[in-house]
């Protein structure tokens, strides 16, 4: 007789059901370092690109927005740049690691 774990799973395949889980969370991490995520700020006046390992790849910035007597403001539109491209590379890895759990909740796991 296998054992039944509650949701009525043998033992059998609520360990081939993690094991997939386990690949398929692997997978989507890798997907999602490999990405890019971009966000701008100022009107496009800057934008950050990360990638989903949050290293920031590049960072364009319109000639026009240079003031040497308003740096600051260049500052600012940097930061809200990077931290957005970051959030959206957070946000990415966070889907897909909810897709990839596929409903499946174990405790101590995400």
């Amino acid at each position: 007789m296998k054992a039944r774990i509650p949701g009525g799973m043998d033992k059998g395949s609520m360990m081939k059901r993690i094991q997939q889980m386990q690949e398929d969370m692997e997978r989507v991490q890798a997907e999602v370092e490999a990405s890019s995520y971009s966000a701008s700020a100022g009107g496009g006046a800057v934008e950050a690109v990360v990638n989903g390992k949050h290293e920031v790849q590049s960072i364009r910035i319109d000639p026009d927005v240079v003031d040497p007597d308003d740096v600051e403001m260049l500052q600012d539109m940097l930061i809200v740049a990077v931290n957005e491209a970051i959030r959206k590379a957070t946000e990415a890895m966070d889907k897909g690691i909810e897709s990839a759990k596929g409903g499946l909740s174990i405790p101590g796991l995400m």
